[in-house]
């Protein structure tokens, strides 16, 4: 079986052992890899995972350049990469214009880390804009670490950005919406044509039963494999799907089909 791991991420070098500390002492999660792209070829590697797209997040305005022209450098034919853009950035919109002419594949949206909500209006332009450059848009999908009492990305926000943005295409994270699977299934799941949920890190969080439910109503062919690597060990991710009585066709539409037709490779 060949393996396409939507869902990783990494930092440049000399940041890298710093931030992976931070987010681990938070998290309390034991991160897989230190956190350098060198460390994340190795986990795909130990994997054998073919190919992985790697999904930045600018936590300032100012950082979106700098961690988009990394991005860019990154990339090779093994690893793909996202851009990313700050909500509060004066130039959200001409930076989606140069995320297009970089080369990178979409825009990777944190609502918990940027502190927007996702349904809210100052973010209508920027999907305008994705939508018109056929940019995809990864957002984290539910509860985090860092989230308090008040969750951002929740599925039924998703739903009202869907309907809003057809022309935009959505990936939610986590299966919609980590610990809000239940609204998935209200809300989000099969209902919009433009919306792909991936499985990332939520092997041993959501129920197997609850997952099979939420993939047979989303369908095998807007599911993606995922593991947030270096969050989680990307084989646990893979055994989870591998566990579910699905059909070799629909295992390779989760595994890898489906990330190469969306990002047209």
């Amino acid at each position: 079986m060949k393996y396409f791991d939507f869902h990783t991420h990494a930092f440049v070098d000399s940041l890298a052992e710093r931030a992976v500390g931070a987010l681990a002492q938070t998290s309390d999660i034991k991160p897989y890899t230190d956190g350098t792209v060198r460390g994340l070829i190795e986990a795909l590697d130990k994997n054998e995972i073919e190919k992985a797209l790697l999904l930045p997040v600018a936590t300032k305005p100012a950082q979106q350049k700098t961690i988009n022209n990394w991005a860019r450098e990154v990339m090779s034919d093994r690893l793909k990469a996202f851009g990313t853009i700050h909500p509060d950035a004066e130039d959200a919109l001409e930076e989606a214009e140069r995320i297009k002419s970089l080369g990178l594949y979409g825009v990777k949206f944190h609502s918990e880390y940027q502190f927007f909500l996702p349904d809210e209006e100052k973010m209508f332009p920027i999907y305008e804009k994705l939508g018109k450059l056929e940019l995809p848009a990864v957002f984290h999908g539910g509860w985090d670490p860092y989230s308090t009492d008040f969750v951002r990305g929740t599925p039924e926000r998703f739903a009202k950005v869907a309907e809003l943005f057809p022309k935009l295409t959505i990936v939610v994270a986590h299966l919609g919406g980590m610990n809000l699977w239940d609204d998935v299934e209200r809300y989000l799941a099969g209902r919009f044509d433009n919306v792909y949920l991936d499985v990332s890190v939520i092997a041993g969080y959501a129920d197997a039963e609850q997952v099979y439910r939420i993939i047979k109503m989303q369908g095998a062919d807007k599911v993606l494999f995922g593991s947030d690597c270096p969050w989680s060990d990307p084989s646990t991710e893979i055994a989870l799907v591998d566990g579910l009585p699905l059909s070799e066709e629909e295992k390779e539409l989760i595994f890898y089909k489906n990330a190469e037709r969306l990002l047209k490779i």
